[in-house]
């Protein structure tokens, strides 16, 4: 397995939680091998800890930050035009990992290569699907991602990303070609990677929930009191946060005038902590227990306007008996409000829906009792790590 992002601890979601709860259960009937790298947060104990869950753990020191400049970004995007890999892909390319993968296949070392994020596909030459089979786990497509920004008018650099935007088309449909197997995280990104190539086999394993580190709530709190969980250092989450705050968190106070907001995740970016201008949002920083910040939530609102993929906040926020208000963007690849299934979440893309869902919300407790029972319920039968693990060793196993 290949992941430049060291991942654990699980807790952080992302790409830790995902690569980590799949090893945890790959690793029950396979011999793993985990080429990943260190940035400098990550603590010896953490170490130690990922150690036990393979049979050989391979770190090199992550690479350092690139040059802000002009001329270095120029330099970055001719490169990129020339060679047809993004500068978030090449930056985190090393050539000491390039060498002990080219010399792990040659002497067949392994049977299997997963990469684990699209960013890893870098180390996988075509020639090598001959040979083994070569597994990429795609958590969300980079094209589909900048052209919702685009059309969202959510991204921090417009410009940039018009010039991105066809050579991530042609970037993503190449790295297609490299691999045995796909494996996307939702029907939206399994329909654009068959867009991209009809022949790749494509499978669907989502996103899940560690249910012991998600428990139910022991009961509903009542109050009027909404919170939002993400990395509130990822620009997805801060442009949510952002948005919900100053667009539609001042109605609600004006409904509500008791109303209070909390903002849960690690190294909030200055706009978010220049939100607690507003008394009435408070700002945590990375915190021990999301869990148990949010069962002292009425309700988990996810206003994402961009970001592809689906979203661990809007799983652990169900498994834990919260009532959910999320964009289409936070439901992605869930179904929570069709005719044909119980109702799991209330959904929300303008000010006015949501104020008019979070007002349903604080003022029916019978309805939040509601999505609280059919979100456990549905994130027990479809999204439990065990089950989707169990799927993941299944295409290794078969594909």
């Amino acid at each position: 397995m290949i992941c430049a992002t060291f991942p654990y601890p699980p807790t952080r979601g992302g790409t830790q939680g995902r690569t980590f709860n799949l090893l945890k259960t790959l690793t029950q009937y396979h011999n793993i091998t985990l080429i990943t790298q260190k940035a400098d947060d990550v603590t010896d104990d953490e170490i130690t800890q990922l150690q036990r869950y393979v049979q050989e753990l391979v770190i090199f020191s992550r690479p350092k930050e690139q040059g802000t400049g002009v001329l270095e970004k120029i330099q970055r995007f001719a490169q990129f035009v020339l060679e047809g890999t993004p500068p978030n892909v090449r930056s985190l390319y090393l050539s000491e990992i390039q060498n002990w993968i080219d010399q792990a296949v040659k002497t067949k070392k392994f049977d299997v290569i997963t990469c684990e994020h699209s960013v890893n596909e870098i180390y996988i030459r075509p020639q090598w699907k001959k040979q083994l089979k070569t597994i990429i786990d795609i958590h969300s497509s980079v094209y589909k991602t900048c052209q919702n920004q685009l059309e969202t008018n959510t991204s921090d650099h417009p410009l940039r990303d018009r010039l991105y935007l066809p050579l991530l088309r042609r970037y993503e449909q190449r790295t297609l070609a490299k691999f045995s197997q796909i494996v996307v995280t939702t029907d939206e990104d399994e329909r654009q990677m068959r867009e991209f190539s009809r022949q790749a086999n494509i499978t669907l394993i989502a996103n899940g929930v560690d249910l012991e580190t998600f428990p139910y709530r022991p009961r509903d709190p009542g109050g009027h009191h909404l919170m939002f969980v993400g990395g509130l250092d990822y620009f997805v989450n801060i442009d949510g946060a952002v948005f919900f705050s100053q667009e539609v968190f001042p109605i609600l106070q004006q409904k509500y005038p008791d109303v209070t907001l909390t903002l849960v995740g690690s190294k909030p970016a200055p706009e978010v902590q220049k939100l607690t201008e507003n008394p009435s949002i408070k700002v945590t920083g990375r915190v021990p227990s999301v869990a148990e910040y949010l069962h002292q939530a009425t309700v988990a609102v996810i206003p994402l306007r961009t970001g592809f993929g689906m979203k661990f906040k809007t799983l652990e926020a169900m498994a834990s008996g919260v009532p959910v208000v999320a964009s289409d963007r936070g439901l992605e690849g869930m179904s929570v409000d069709t005719p044909d299934v119980p109702l799991r979440a209330l959904r929300a893309n303008t000010i006015d829906q949501y104020i008019i869902t979070i007002s349903r919300l604080f003022e029916q407790p019978e309805l939040r009792e509601e999505l609280s029972k059919n979100g456990r319920q549905f994130i027990e039968e479809n999204y439990t790590w065990e089950r989707l693990g169990k799927q993941y060793e299944q295409l290794i196993v078969n594909s």
